[in-house]
């Protein structure tokens, strides 16, 4: 049955927001736009046709507040919420309070979201259609002799993790016998805090694998298809900060199969919408590590490989509840790169580092895109996410990709503020990179920071020389020769 969506309601904030506004747009929706006072200048809430504040506070009373989203959506008579990535996004009951107050829901039933919500339900539902596992427990573990038992059946490394929740928290590597219960109750504690369910269990911890992931849409009426692979290897605390589509290490038969069993794990649990199912991969070997019953962050890279526009899809679905596609209609072309630009200083453990935008110069150029919610004058608040904007890149091929996204680093200014904009610098010009050998021990394993406060410090020092604000250091350097000849060197695309 087709649904009426004429007033889309968008809970979230950030560049995520603007981006489902946008989308709405192409299908003719007016859109609502919620925002805590921190926000009230954001992007999402100019570009919205309304804006509603939630008032001040942290998030659980405004972004993570169902009832005054609910409320609001009912005063402005919204047909349908998006949730976006993150905050509700994948809370069922959300979700289901969503349906029962008679909106349409932008997003899979809550059925789904609580089964794959639940990691050792989701592992279950994996073993159920074949989808490869990593050795680990099929229920909760405390600390004690039967998890002492449990690990000695798995094997050393282990690698405790919360039942519940992601974003990299709530696990601990564990590797030997004495680590364990201090493990299990470090995590415990962990998951308490940061998802309200103390659960944890075990499963082999698999040293230096790549992260993969398939993004997948389904409907309805049982059709399912997917779109690829995403590559998410370079992660700093376990959170992603670069991606890129396909996979320099995945081949097509991979591919083919991967898809397949992720189609497959989507029928079982009556899967509809977008979701990204995420492996480690290793040896030729994919290992399951968990279902995202969302949209997620590093979405574009799909969109430009396959020139599909994902968000558009999810409404479309939501409405007709059918998808438009067929896996026939998927193609791939190119390689697309996202860099997350975050306010955050690579220097000292990426730590945040928010403030105002004093200036603002943004990339342009053939296969350019910079998703974002920043402008001149924008204060990025302290209470959120450090994310500023996604520089997305493609190319008729990887070397052409890495090339032209290293020259559109050259011309994003975001001054007021550290970023990582140099650290995505230094890892585009170094030589593992280029030749695709990237696992989630990237930084560690290159040593890529001390290059990165050498850059710094000589940037500093000519600023200082030179009597320049130092705040100047922020901007990209014309003069970092030693980064864009080993770019030069190390890339055999010499076509753009």
């Amino acid at each position: 049955m087709v649904k009426s969506i004429d007033r889309l309601l968008v809970a979230n904030r950030g560049e995520i927001a603007v981006r489902i506004v946008r989308a709405a747009r192409m299908l003719e929706m007016e859109t609502v736009a919620i925002y805590s006072e921190q926000d009230r200048h954001s992007m999402h809430v100019r570009l919205a046709d309304h804006s509603v504040s939630l008032e001040h506070g942290p998030a659980r009373e405004n972004y993570l507040n169902i009832q005054k989203i609910l409320d609001t959506a009912r005063s402005l008579e919204v047909d349908a919420i998006h949730p976006g990535y993150g905050f509700l996004s994948e809370s069922a009951p959300f979700a289901q309070a969503v349906i029962d107050d008679g909106f349409t829901w932008v997003g899979p039933p809550p059925e789904a979201i609580a089964r794959l919500g639940d990691k050792i339900q989701s592992r279950k539902a994996a073993m159920e259609v074949g989808v490869p596992l990593t050795p680990g427990t099929d229920t909760p573990v405390l600390p004690g002799k039967d998890a002492i038992s449990a690990a000695q059946d798995i094997g050393y490394p282990i690698m405790v993790k919360a039942a519940y929740g992601g974003g990299g928290m709530g696990m601990a590597v564990v590797r030997n016998v004495d680590e364990l219960n201090d493990a299990l109750k470090r995590t415990r504690k962990q998951a308490e805090a940061s998802f309200g369910r103390p659960d944890v269990f075990l499963e082999r911890y698999v040293e230096g694998p790549r992260h993969i992931e398939i993004q997948f849409m389904a409907d309805s009426k049982g059709n399912v298809i997917h779109m690829g692979e995403r590559e998410c290897s370079i992660q700093r605390r376990h959170q992603k900060i670069i991606e890129e589509a396909p996979s320099p290490a995945i081949t097509e038969e991979e591919r083919e199969f991967i898809g397949q069993k992720v189609k497959k794990l989507a029928k079982l649990v009556k899967y509809e919408n977008a979701g990204t199912a995420e492996f480690l991969y290793k040896d030729g070997e994919f290992f399951f590590n968990e279902v995202n019953a969302r949209l997620q962050v590093e979405h574009p890279v799909t969109e430009m490989v396959t020139g599909r526009d994902i968000v558009v899809e999810q409404l479309r679905i939501a409405k007709d509840r059918r998808l438009s596609w067929k896996q026939k209609d998927i193609e791939f072309n190119g390689h697309a790169i996202e860099l997350r630009i975050c306010a955050e200083d690579p220097i000292h453990d990426f730590r945040p580092s928010p403030g105002k935008v004093t200036s603002l110069v943004l990339p342009g150029g053939m296969g350019v895109r910079f998703d974002t919610h920043i402008y001149e004058n924008y204060d990025v608040p302290t209470d959120y996410d450090s994310l500023l904007g996604k520089l997305i890149i493609w190319g008729e091929d990887r070397n052409q990709a890495i090339y032209r996204a290293y020259y559109a680093l050259s011309e994003l200014a975001v001054i007021g503020f550290p970023t990582n904009s140099s650290f995505h610098r230094v890892v585009l010009a170094n030589k593992e990179f280029h030749e695709g050998k990237t696992t989630t021990n990237f930084i560690e394993e290159t040593q890529l920071i001390p290059y990165i406060k050498e850059a710094f410090n000589r940037r500093v020092a000519a600023c200082f020389a030179a009597g320049v604000k130092t705040s100047k250091v922020f901007l990209p350097s014309r003069e970092d020769s030693k980064w864009k000849d080993q770019a030069r060197l190390e890339s055999t695309n010499r076509g753009i």
